[in-house]
Order: structure tokens, then C-alpha cells, then sequence
């Protein structure tokens, strides 16, 4: 059992089954944030971070949430340089996902992060979210953003067929 990496979104959308959610994730060092999108693609929802511990029991917690809730694919937010380049936290985002990739046959993207934690920072202190709560949710809000990305990328991809 291995998942496929598809790098461009086209590819990943050929790959999923319709009807499916997919879900969104910000692999942080200490934490995962998650978020889920509708069945029907259009809109993410932030839905918990995890506390990592060590890869098993992550992967473990996320392929059963994605079971729960009828998972169809798998976006990792890639956190790139601004320079658009990769370092260290890139590589090891693209590890994870290689090793997560030997555990389901979810088909796996990566969607560009940059700037989607500041996004989330800026709409949670908008909605005037106190510095605890903004620290409790910011990576799944973040990873919402991230799924948000590539939902809006599939959408536009879709519309030009």
C-alpha cells in the first residue's frame, strides 16, 4: 500500500474518487493543525490541532481521522522560503509525506503555506480572538487556509474544462 505524491493539482485531481472531503494539514514541529473540506470540494473547515509525539502515533491519529470522516486525498501545507527555494522545514515536510504515503493509498499534494499562518493570525485577531484562543487554534485555522488554496486551485482547474 502506497499513496501517490502528485505534485501538480491537476494530478491530484485526476486521482480522487468524486464525492470525497479531502483534508488539509500544517505540520508544525510541535503540533498538526487540521482542517476538512465538504464533500463536495468548495469549502474548508478548520477542525483540531494534534499534539505531536512521534511519527506513528501521528500518522495513526490522522489516517483514522481521515477513515472517520470518509477521507478522498491529503493536502500538506509546504512551507517554502520566500524566495519560493526549500529549507529544512520544506524537506521535512516532503519526508512526512513519503513516510505517510507507505501507510494509506490516499492520494497526498502539497499546497505552498507561505504566509497562511499570517493569514490566520490576522482573521483570528479581526474576530477580536484572545491570545490564548489564537494560540489554541491558529494551525488548524492555518491548515484551513492551506485547503482553502488548493480547493480554489481545483475549482478554477475544473471551470476551465
Amino acid at each position: 500500500m502506497t499513496a501517490p505524491i502528485l505534485a501538480e493539482p491537476a494530478a491530484f485531481a485526476a486521482a480522487l474518487a468524486p464525492g470525497q472531503a479531502l483534508m488539509g494539514l500544517d505540520l508544525g514541529t510541535r503540533t498538526i493543525g487540521v482542517a476538512v473540506s465538504d464533500t463536495s470540494r468548495r469549502v474548508a473547515s478548520p477542525l483540531e490541532t494534534i499534539r505531536r509525539t512521534k511519527f506513528s502515533a501521528d500518522a495513526a491519529a490522522l489516517l483514522r481521522l481521515a477513515e472517520a470522516r470518509r477521507i478522498g486525498g491529503l493536502v500538506l501545507g509546504l512551507p517554502r522560503n520566500m524566495d519560493g527555494s526549500e529549507g529544512p522545514r520544506a524537506q521535512s515536510t516532503r519526508a512526512f509525506a513519503r513516510n505517510l504515503a507507505g501507510l494509506t493509498e490516499l492520494p497526498i499534494t502539497f499546497w505552498d503555506e507561505r504566509l497562511s499562518t499570517v493569514a490566520a493570525e490576522r482573521a483570528l485577531l479581526e474576530a477580536d480572538a484572545s491570545r490564548r484562543r489564537r494560540a489554541e487554534v491558529i494551525d488548524h485555522v492555518a491548515a484551513g487556509y492551506i485547503l482553502q488554496g488548493l480547493l480554489d486551485r481545483l475549482a478554477h482547474l475544473e471551470a476551465r474544462r
